[in-house]
């Protein structure tokens, strides 16, 4: 597929076919593709949680929703999604890096950052996933985990406190889907947010 129309297609899904599990090499090439971010001195601080047995999704799903359920409507066909992978971003890999003697910054000073890297370049790893589905022809959507399930989940899968998790992203091929009716709002046209020279 031409990279505008994989660019094009992308967008969030939230229905998935249960029957029709995610091929083990299209698994592959998602997380090749994910580790193929740019990151900030090539730290690459980033780890992969990836669930593809009914026992662990579903141990992911009554960890991360509110009161362990997640049967709204919205979650109903998440739920159905034979692959959960879970981004995570991984700060002390950061500070860490930019310590080292081509860097320079010894003290490990989080201030520093204009922003986190490590969050903005595990999300360029995630949108890499969220492409490579869509050129595989299937679906996929990013979501966050709420704040007060994040100890629930790092409990139930055994996850070092170093690692962060961003969000996760359920991949599968396509059911029949609701349209979020936040696209209501329409796409901002390009003129709207670019500026060119200066701001104003």
């Amino acid at each position: 597929m031409e990279f505008a129309e994989v660019v094009r297609r992308r967008r969030m899904v939230r229905n998935y076919d249960p029957d029709r599990p995610v091929p083990p090499e299209v698994v592959d090439r998602l997380l090749d593709h994910a580790v193929r971010a740019p990151s900030a001195g090539f730290a690459q601080g980033w780890g992969f949680l990836v669930l593809e047995e009914p026992e662990d999704r579903e141990r992911f799903w009554a960890a991360t929703t509110p009161g362990g359920g997640g049967r709204e409507r919205w979650l109903a066909g998440m739920r159905r999604a034979p692959l959960i992978v879970v981004p995570h971003a991984n700060r002390d890999a950061y500070l860490d890096r930019y310590a080292e003697p081509d860097k320079g910054w010894a003290d490990r000073a989080e201030d520093r950052w204009p922003v986190p890297y490590w969050y903005v370049d595990t999300g360029f790893a995630a949108l890499l996933m969220l492409l490579t589905a869509v050129d595989e022809g299937l679906g996929a959507c990013f979501f966050g985990i709420p704040p007060q399930r994040i100890e629930a989940y790092r409990e139930a899968f055994g996850v070092p406190p170093e690692l962060s998790p961003v969000g996760a992203i359920t991949v599968g091929y396509r059911a029949v889907d609701h349209r979020s009716p936040s696209l209501r709002r329409g796409r901002r046209p390009v003129q709207d947010v670019v500026r060119r020279g200066r701001w104003t």
